[in-house]
């Protein structure tokens, strides 16, 4: 059994297994692993009980003790890198009975203890350990007024940083050209992460002069890097990227590539009257009769428990399941036409 996280320990008898958080996509494949009525252990902050003076308990230091919660609401906070399980405390020193809130982050150790572990919730894991071999991607889009700064994780696109150059905000009015480009390589040395490909794209010649003193001035960041020409900047020009399919074998890899390039074939198919189904009963009856070559499912979906069925189905008459993160451009476009979609071997009625 292998998981994307660390595993330190793990327990069929009881169907405990113990994982160590290393990053932020570990947090987002924790909220897709852990279901409702799992009970959750970790590491957490709490006042200490004290029986005989509730009012100074109410005063008492938090203190750090291991505590397990039988989850009942589960979220994924990207912005604070943070994952919370809300629920009733089960198992620890105290307050047996009582709410609380794991708050789970990079560095954590957390035991979840299921049931059972289901063979699509293992394939769910299995996929995700797939998922992170594939190249994350860093982006730097830019034209010569703007420059967006953002990362290709598991769980979609992150935004990390948007920098104007003179004249094209307060914040940036004293700025020269040079100091505008110069900005943009000390944030793309903060944001980098070792082994993952820089992409700079944009219109006009803003990512040459970039690519220019960036190899100057970080050698080691720029010398690697894939240079491409969008129509668009910002965001809108990453996704134009994603979604043309050119670029090097490294973008094309990435789950932010596939998953893009995948949507838009079942939307062209739609345009074209072509071998699709999209909506639930219409994919059900295709894949019934085992026309289904790719199967796309939005994340939620799965989260939800409502299509495992379906998923098993597909499998087993040797078509492809992609798991469609809903925080990607690519999800958001899947979830307008019924968050579930197939790529049909043939037309059907």
């Amino acid at each position: 059994m292998v998981f994307p996280m660390r595993v330190l320990h793990q327990d069929r008898g009881t169907g405990e297994i113990k994982m160590m958080i290393e990053t932020l996509d570990d947090l987002w494949h924790l909220y897709n692993i852990i279901d409702e009525e799992d009970l959750v252990i970790s590491a957490t902050y709490r006042r200490e009980e004290s029986k005989s003076d509730k009012i100074r308990a109410e005063k008492a230091e938090r203190k750090r003790m291991v505590l397990g919660v039988r989850a009942e609401k589960i979220e994924f906070h990207e912005s604070e890198s943070r994952l919370r399980v809300l629920g009733m405390i089960e198992e620890g020193p105290q307050d047996l009975g009582s709410y609380h809130t794991l708050n789970l982050a990079e560095g954590d150790v957390v035991t979840v203890r299921k049931d059972q572990w289901t063979p699509m919730k293992l394939e769910r894991v299995r996929r995700s350990v797939e998922d992170a071999r594939r190249p994350k991607l860093l982006f730097v889009s830019l034209d010569n007024d703007e420059a967006t700064i953002a990362v290709a994780r598991q769980f979609g696109m992150q935004e990390l940083a948007n920098i104007g150059a003179s004249g094209s905000g307060k914040m940036y009015e004293q700025k020269g050209s040079d100091n505008f480009y110069y900005e943009i390589i000390d944030k793309v040395r903060q944001a980098t992460e070792p082994g993952v490909p820089l992409v700079i794209l944009g219109p006009g010649f803003a990512k040459e002069t970039l690519m220019s003193l960036g190899k100057e001035k970080e050698p080691e960041l720029f010398g690697k890097a894939h240079v491409y020409h969008t129509g668009q900047t910002g965001m809108a020009g990453i996704h134009e990227l994603m979604k043309s399919g050119i670029g090097s074998e490294t973008v094309q890899d990435s789950r932010a590539a596939q998953e893009t390039k995948a949507v838009e074939e079942v939307l062209e198919r739609i345009a074209k009257d072509d071998a699709v189904a999209y909506g639930l009963a219409d994919v059900e009856n295709a894949a019934m009769v085992g026309a289904v070559d790719t199967l796309l499912v939005l994340d939620a979906e799965v989260r939800k428990g409502r299509v495992e069925e379906l998923m098993s189905v597909v499998e087993n008459s040797r078509g492809d399941v992609m798991v469609i993160s809903e925080r990607f451009e690519a999800g958001k476009k899947l979830e307008a036409i019924g968050c579930i979609a197939a790529l049909l071997r043939y037309r059907i009625s």
